[in-house]
């Protein structure tokens, strides 16, 4: 069983905390990315959980063992960085092997698993090649190819496409997608980037500040954020806010705007909704679109007139940059038309679709 549990788990430098005390379990075969902006704690946690980093407070435990004071060889884990930390004087086979070599294992049990490994990740071509006749793409596969040979317990990845550009880095998502598919152990991953965590995980953790915001599913952080922080980190372009306080219309709640115009509340809210409620409206670039653009007749719709400031053609869409009682809105306009700044359109928004917030706490009112 190579389940991954944190008890409590914190982490100090000297009278800093940096990870307050954070509690997840991650089970046994699953693919759970760790997500948020630098410094909020994601590669500080996994360097803990690979024995990089001593554990301040908690538990870490993997499988049934706590390994706090455990040294990493012990731990039967193999973890892939974001440089590769090749070796540039051996050839690909030889970098493939070596902590197989340095840990007894016979010559042909190495050449046996380097050579599972190389087709695993279609390396063949490449055994006799050093480092810098590779290009970026396959040297990160050789950095997963010496992970793999150690047939460990659990994969921890630290950014690993971080240093390669916007193509190699989508080829290299389905090389890691295959490869989970392929082996089947645990595998935990740290990104900053959210479209590699939607693509990658079974599960996300959502990190900030060293406390975990959120745990999810792909679809179920995307749908149901917890707060402002998931619900604008995860999504691209991010989801709009705008600032709101709640009313009564004959005696129905309304959300009414800085400029005085009212939206109705989605229906689901109306019984949660407190009159003199400061909030914040939130709706996704893809649920407000310009009429005729993609969003269902059926459901709630509001119709809107709002002038666009800006819009970005990105061929199969453009995304409009227009402005709603004051606050900044995106919106995206499918089957894309040229529209020109200061043109003013007729927009729908999904109101069944959107989400409202404490305007304090910014605790979604509906998780």
């Amino acid at each position: 069983m190579a389940q991954v549990t944190l008890k409590n788990l914190e982490k100090s430098y000297g009278p800093t905390k940096v990870i307050h005390g954070i509690d997840l379990e991650i089970k046994d075969k699953e693919f759970v990315v760790f997500v948020g902006p630098s410094g909020c704690g994601k590669s500080t946690t996994l360097r803990m959980i690979a024995g990089l980093e001593t554990i301040s407070g908690g538990e870490l435990f993997i499988g049934d063992r706590v390994v706090n004071d455990m040294p990493p060889r012990q731990r039967n884990i193999s973890m892939v960085f974001q440089d590769y930390a090749l070796y540039p004087h051996m050839t690909v086979a030889k970098n493939l092997g070596f902590s197989l070599k340095i840990a007894g294992v016979s010559q042909s049990e190495i050449e046996t698993r380097v050579a599972d490994a190389a087709a695993i990740l279609g390396l063949e071509p490449y055994l006799k090649r050093k480092p810098g006749q590779l290009s970026g793409g396959q040297r990160q596969r050789v950095a997963m190819g010496r992970a793999i040979v150690r047939h460990p317990d659990v994969y921890l990845f630290d950014e690993p496409l971080s240093n390669l550009d916007a193509k190699l880095r989508t080829q290299m998502r389905i090389e890691i997608k295959k490869l989970h598919q392929r082996v089947g152990n645990t595998i935990i991953y740290v990104t900053h980037d959210q479209v590699e965590a939607m693509t990658l995980a079974d599960r996300i953790v959502i990190m900030r500040d060293g406390i975990i915001e959120q745990v999810g599913s792909p679809r179920e952080v995307f749908e149901k954020p917890n707060n402002t922080f998931v619900a604008t980190f995860i999504g691209s372009p991010p989801m709009n806010l705008i600032d709101a306080h709640v009313a009564s219309s004959n005696g129905d709640p309304v959300l009414k705007l800085g400029d005085g115009s009212e939206l109705s509340a989605p229906a689901r809210l109306r019984n949660t909704l407190e009159a003199g409620k400061a909030v914040k409206l939130g709706v996704r670039p893809e649920d407000i679109s310009p009429e005729g653009n993609a969003l269902p007749t059926a459901g709630e719709i509001a119709q809107l007139q709002l002038p666009v400031l800006l819009s970005e053609d990105l061929g199969s869409e453009a995304t409009l940059f227009t402005e709603l009682a004051g606050s900044p809105v995106q919106s995206i306009m499918y089957n894309p038309r040229t529209v020109h700044a200061g043109e003013t359109l007729s927009f729908n928004m999904a109101l069944d679709k959107c989400h409202v917030f404490d305007g304090e706490t910014l605790r979604n009112l509906a998780a």
